[in-house]
């Protein structure tokens, strides 16, 4: 490494280390009001950090909402919370104009999809134009009303959840829209320590404790911007490369059982997400482990698996613990 490089390590090791100091706070004032998922506190961190949304998978009753609102409230982000429903209206998400006879003009009433945290329940339970309005929002950070275009505010996250189990009224998210996820997190049930905990806490009638704002939202774009520009190797750069084509075929473990892979912008979340965690750590660079770590929650939506994979019972989490076990290290 030359010198230059290591000068600009050792300027963004102090920065890092100054500037991620709201983590732990964050971290610890979440952790009083939701008992465990720390591992998807620390996901929803990166995707966060990374400028990305987020899918969340699992049944109800595990905290997927209280977590999320409990972040928000962290942050001091604005936060709303939509139930997606097969009646809902892309009115109903981004807004509508209504017409005020008193001044003959027509005004914007917006939706609930302008606050900084969207909660996106049980989304795949709304039809196609509403996952249309969502997409727009997700992909561009904009809304368009009439002829107008609104820009959304910044940081701006959606959160959208599925029910694993219960398919009935539900309809499929269109690829292009999954593919807009940075991440998709499996949540699962709490230990039986925690499940105690959460009795202890949560098994009564009084309301749960107050979340403190204890980071403003210019800091998470602060933060982003350091993201940015921590240091990636080009080794670590070509690993990210060679993972996300071993899912597109060549690799006799995946022959027959993918029907398509990961696209570029896989490519890109996967290392976007691997400098957020690298940032979580308090590194200035990031390492293959950091690859490793975050290449399941980044791929697992991005596979499309055949009918033979799903008649051997073939996940894709299994295939993508096939590529990082076969793609050496570097």
């Amino acid at each position: 490494m030359s010198e230059i490089a290591t000068f600009d390590l050792a300027a963004l090791t102090e920065r890092v280390a100054e500037e991620s100091q709201f983590v732990r706070a964050l971290r610890e004032e979440v952790g009083r009001v939701v008992v465990g998922q720390g591992a998807l506190i620390d996901r929803l961190l990166v995707g966060l950090l990374a400028g990305g949304h987020v899918l969340l998978e699992g049944v109800p009753g595990i905290a997927k909402t209280l977590t999320v609102s409990t972040l928000a409230r962290a942050v001091d982000a604005s936060f709303q919370r939509v139930q997606f429903t097969p009646d809902l209206l892309p009115a109903d998400l981004i807004g509508t104009l209504i017409f005020n006879q008193a001044e003959s003009r027509f005004s914007i009433k917006k939706g609930p999809i302008f606050a900084q945290f969207v909660l996106a329940d049980e989304v795949n339970r709304a039809p196609a134009k509403v996952q249309s309005a969502l997409l727009e929002a997700m992909q561009e950070r904009q809304v368009t009303i009439g002829d107008t275009t609104y820009p959304l505010p910044a940081p701006f996250m959606v959160l959208a959840t599925q029910n694993p189990v219960e398919q009935e009224g539900t309809y499929a998210l269109p690829e292009a829209q999954v593919d807009r996820f940075l991440l998709k997190l499996i949540v699962t049930y709490p230990s039986r320590e925690e499940e105690a905990t959460i009795l202890r806490r949560m098994g009564r009638t009084a309301a749960p404790p107050p979340v403190r704002p204890v980071v403003r939202p210019q800091q998470i774009l602060a933060a982003r911007a350091l993201v940015d520009a921590l240091y990636v190797d080009e080794r670590v750069e070509s690993y990210i490369v060679d993972l996300i084509r071993a899912t597109r075929g060549g690799m006799p473990e995946l022959a027959g059982l993918v029907a398509y892979g990961a696209s570029p912008r896989a490519t890109i979340g996967l290392a976007l997400a691997a400098r957020a965690h690298a940032f979580l750590q308090g590194r200035p660079y990031v390492t293959p482990e950091d690859v490793r770590a975050l290449a399941p929650d980044v791929l697992r939506h991005r596979l499309a698996l055949t009918y033979e994979a799903e008649a051997e019972e073939v996940s894709a989490d299994a295939l993508v613990a096939r590529v990082l076990a076969k793609v050496p290290v570097p």
